[in-house]
């Protein structure tokens, strides 16, 4: 088996483990909201932020096994924006990883509060897991970093520019802003507390894993953008086409299909001339940031 899918396979049942460990059990009052969270967190995904975090952990030394915190962290604000990102009020999506969306399932109140409390669970679980073995001032520094990435300045102010957005034809600066928050802020995050936790931080390496975050964010987004034309929808688990009807800025709208592929390899290039300083250890980033813009859901 190929070395890169053994690991992302690895890191994938971690992640999966680590979450199933921490959500509240579906039984547990008040159980709708408790199934709501497991039902829009577990059992799908391609976890390639939580896999950030294990891989850049372990390109600078540190043991996956105790990265698990910040991993589930990670898939917990992401499965929650996810949640909100589907609500009739932002994009209306029916499907979401091969399944209903969660307010299809559980009605858009619940769903609401479901993303809500993974969200919380996020920080709670940075603030205070004792698997999570690091300073306290790293563990703040993390917290920090997520609430940004999560917030305006982030995920947040990048769905804004978003809804703004459509019908409107966005300059090429504005639009690589708005996926800089929208989805690299996310990214560039999970990379960050995966050299946090390998206690790497301030160093000449982590610059350059910020710099790898941030083009693996756009290449990404491009390529995202590239499939919601031209992927199969089944593979996907998602409805193909959605953001053209929506008349949404995307990279194949503004730049035609063609360019759209070459600006997500440029960014992918760039990524990948980031890993320099970290020599052979940097092998599963540089497969990441290939698996980003070749990956077909």
């Amino acid at each position: 088996m190929d070395p890169f899918l053994e690991n992302l396979a690895r890191y994938q049942a971690r992640v999966e483990a680590a979450l199933d460990r921490r959500l509240p059990a579906a039984g547990i009052l008040p159980a709708r909201l408790h199934q709501a969270m497991r039902y829009a967190t577990l059992d799908g995904g391609k976890r390639l932020r939580a896999a950030l975090v294990y891989a850049t952990a372990e390109a600078l030394g540190a043991e996956a096994a105790g990265a698990d915190v910040p991993a589930a962290s990670v898939e917990l604000i992401h499965a929650y924006s996810l949640v909100h990102d589907d609500l009739p009020s932002m994009d209306d999506d029916d499907l979401r990883r091969g399944k209903p969306t969660c307010h299809k399932v559980f009605g858009e109140a619940m769903a609401l509060l479901a993303g809500d409390a993974l969200q919380s669970l996020a920080f709670e679980l940075l603030a205070g897991d004792p698997a999570l073995a690091v300073a306290p001032e790293v563990r703040l520094e993390m917290l920090h970093r997520l609430a940004r990435a999560a917030g305006a300045a982030g995920m947040a102010g990048g769905q804004a520019i978003d809804l703004e957005a459509v019908g409107r034809t966005l300059s090429l600066p504005e639009l690589e802003n708005m996926h800089i928050h929208k989805t690299g802020a996310l990214i560039r995050t999970a990379v960050g507390l995966g050299v946090l936790y390998a206690g790497a931080g301030g160093t000449a390496r982590a610059a350059a894993l910020d710099e790898y975050a941030k083009c693996l964010g756009l290449a990404f987004q491009i390529h995202d953008d590239i499939l919601d034309v031209e992927g199969d929808a089944e593979v996907m688990g998602k409805t193909g086409g959605a953001d053209r009807a929506r008349d949404k800025p995307t990279y194949p709208a503004l730049l035609g299909l063609a360019e759209a592929k070459a600006a997500a390899r440029e960014w992918c290039q760039a990524a990948l001339a980031s890993l320099g300083p970290l020599g052979d250890n940097g092998w599963m980033l540089r497969r990441v940031a290939e698996y980003a813009v070749t990956r077909n859901r």
